[in-house]
């Protein structure tokens, strides 16, 4: 969703204030606080509500990720209807733990990432894991699945399933070793989909699945 990532060049992109970035990023904090514990009785209304808030604030906030002339048509963004098939849960393996990524962006220069390990997700593939090594910190997993920048599919270059520096985070199960939720009905397009004065970094080969995820946000330039 708009800067409730990490990837934005905050300081650059013209029209939006700190104040209006700080008071975004507390909005998709609550939010995503918000689905979390919706999300533990009922995933299916805790979907419903989020995507209601989603095209609210998109369509509404001064830091959305939208354009003003975007804004002025914009009637919702393009999410795909809750699917539990795509409600996962999975234990972080340290496979590839240690590998550096570094991202080069046109704005905020060069993104450095480190990987926790793997999510084994079966017949969907595996993703890998990365923590941001600059300020904040964070878990980050970008995916690019088979529906990728197909008529009908979601954005071709990638969208975002965790971005724990930001909120965007579907929570743990269990005792010991915790798995993680991940659902992708919360998949989401990062900014850079909406408007190029946003830098993202974006799904590597590690994070490429085969499978289709027809689900999530998908994509329909507005």
């Amino acid at each position: 969703m708009a800067p409730d990532q990490l990837d934005e060049d905050e300081n650059n992109v013209e029209g939006i204030s700190a104040v209006d970035i700080a008071d975004w990023r507390l909005r998709t904090f609550a939010l995503y606080d918000d689905v979390r514990k919706i999300a533990v009785d009922d995933p299916f209304q805790a979907h419903v509500y989020w995507r209601q808030e989603r095209d609210r604030m998109f369509g509404t906030h001064p830091a959305s990720a939208l354009t003003p002339a975007s804004k002025r048509s914009f009637s919702g963004l393009r999410t795909a209807d809750y699917d539990p098939r795509f409600r996962r849960y999975a234990a972080l393996s340290p496979e590839g733990a240690g590998q550096e990524m570094n991202v080069h962006t046109g704005t905020d220069g060069v993104v450095p990432f480190v990987r926790l390990g793997t999510f084994d997700l079966d017949e969907l593939g595996s993703l890998a894991v990365w923590r941001l090594r600059s300020y904040g910190g964070g878990i980050f997993v970008p995916f690019r699945d088979a529906t990728a920048g197909k008529p009908g599919g979601s954005y071709g270059a990638g969208r975002y399933l965790l971005d724990t520096i930001k909120g965007a985070f579907h929570g743990l199960r269990g005792s010991g070793q915790q798995e993680f939720v991940l659902d992708f009905n919360f998949a989401y397009n990062p900014s850079c989909a909406y408007n190029e004065a946003w830098a993202c970094p974006l799904a590597g080969p590690a994070n490429r699945l085969a499978a289709d995820i027809p689900v999530g946000e998908l994509y329909l330039p507005v």
